[in-house]
């Protein structure tokens, strides 16, 4: 069993980097309120991952000819980024156990800039891949740490809450970086990109430097020796609330992971969607993820954040059962010779936005519950799920690729084995994470 600390263990040890009532910096000890612009914050450093994602991947073309590397080698780089994240969150965790929250914040940002200057004057593919990695390994901190510094600072229904104001921070940047990526072409060249990104990571290393207080104390910090890491996780692991609502956690990544590989082929080739029209689909199926956020925000004030996690599984396994049948039904239809409009496409994106949407109220949740009980080590265990999201996402990838295409069944399919998983695994957890109150008044 992991290391139960009572909800209150964090943020009353706060000293003088702590929170002050008025929301600004102040030295009292106590529980005390974040200011308003701290999700702000939060999700500008979390939004270094979608960032690195997505906003160069309509410069592939340009860099696999500038660098003289066959055609589809520039995915290379991309499998570079999510090898370095997993590893990069599974050292990053315990580091932020041991040495505060705010130290590997300002090495990671500083780390990724640096080498996002690396990716910048590379000259071959295999130097730009080996950049990327690095720069992913070090800006694994951006996406471990706020996740821990949410619970440092909140509990229980007040970390869905906050957990959901960092999605809508977060939710903007997968809409907007490709279309921002893709006009900046026509002015700058790819290897700019990365010069915006390296300002990207020196931006957050001084606004984590001017802004971001310490909120781990000193008495509640962990020791990095390798076997009692490994102690830790095995621990963390253990806890049944961590293990079963940090599956719920994970699993949502795979559903994230089957959408965003199969649905660029079934919509673009199957039913012959334009890159716009594609582009306008994945920024609806964003907001309204980002919409269920905000709505889970404002319940969660009301309703136990476990309550609505089970809600929104519910209605995301709904929208897996429906999508499985009108699947099924279109490849009924294509291997009887017919013709898929455009109602049958109407239809499944709707089923596939039943499925999606409730995203936005479930990984805010779980998160909440998986950390519930983390207190002192809630960095390696936002490290743990963490990677365990990218390692489904990576087996999603996978079965996309080797699965039948021409038909909307296997993304249906494992939708629907993905969100039955995630109920089965909420309805185990335990009740008692995410029924407390806040950390913060």
């Amino acid at each position: 069993m992991a290391e139960r600390l009572p909800p209150e263990d964090t943020l009353s040890s706060l000293s003088v980097s702590g929170f002050s009532d008025s929301g600004g910096p102040g030295p009292e000890k106590g529980t005390r309120k974040p200011p308003h612009w701290f999700p702000l914050l939060l999700g500008t450093l979390t939004a270094v991952g979608p960032v690195s994602t997505d906003v160069y991947l309509p410069a592939l073309p340009m860099m696999e000819a500038q660098l003289h590397s066959p055609a589809g080698s520039g995915s290379l780089t991309m499998t570079a980024w999510v090898i370095g994240l997993a590893l990069g969150q599974v050292c990053v965790g315990p580091l932020a156990d041991r040495f505060g929250r705010r130290t590997p914040l300002l090495i990671g940002t500083l780390g990724y800039a640096l080498a996002s200057v690396g990716c910048a004057l590379a000259q071959g593919m295999g130097v730009l891949c080996a950049f990327r990695a690095l720069a992913a390994f070090m800006g694994a901190a951006s996406l471990v740490v706020p996740n821990a510094i949410v619970r440092d600072t909140t509990s229980g229904n007040a970390s869905a809450r906050l957990m959901s104001r960092l999605i809508a921070v977060q939710g903007v940047v997968p809409i907007a970086a490709p279309a921002l990526g893709g006009f900046a072409l026509t002015w700058i060249s790819w290897r700019d990109i990365f010069w915006l990104m390296a300002v990207y990571g020196l931006l957050c290393m001084v606004l984590v430097f001017l802004l971001l207080p310490e909120t781990l104390d000193a008495d509640h910090r962990q020791p990095v020796q390798l076997k009692r890491v490994l102690e830790r996780y095995w621990r963390i692991f253990n806890d049944p609330t961590f293990f079963y609502s940090g599956m719920v956690w994970i699993l949502q990544g795979f559903v994230v992971f089957t959408y965003l590989s199969a649905a660029p082929y079934l919509f673009e080739q199957v039913f012959h969607f334009t890159p716009m029209q594609y582009g306008l689909l994945f920024g609806g199926c964003a907001i309204c993820m980002i919409g269920v956020s905000q709505i889970n925000a404002v319940l969660v004030e009301r309703i136990s954040s476990q309550k609505l996690l089970r809600f929104c599984l519910l209605l995301s396994l709904g929208g897996a059962v429906a999508l499985l049948c009108l699947a099924l039904a279109a490849a009924w239809v294509v291997h009887n010779g017919g013709q898929l409009g455009h109602g049958w496409a109407a239809l499944l994106i709707a089923a596939m936005l039943a499925v999606l949407a409730p995203g936005g109220g479930i990984g805010p949740n779980a998160a909440a519950a998986a950390l519930y009980h983390q207190g002192r080590n809630a960095g390696t265990a936002a490290a743990l799920a963490g990677t365990g999201q990218y390692l489904t996402g990576a087996l999603a990838s996978a079965l996309c690729a080797v699965l039948p295409v021409g038909t909307a069944l296997p993304m249906a399919a494992l939708f629907f084995l993905a969100t039955l998983a995630m109920c089965y695994c909420a309805w185990k957890a335990p009740r008692e994470a995410g029924t407390e109150g806040s950390r913060t008044p």
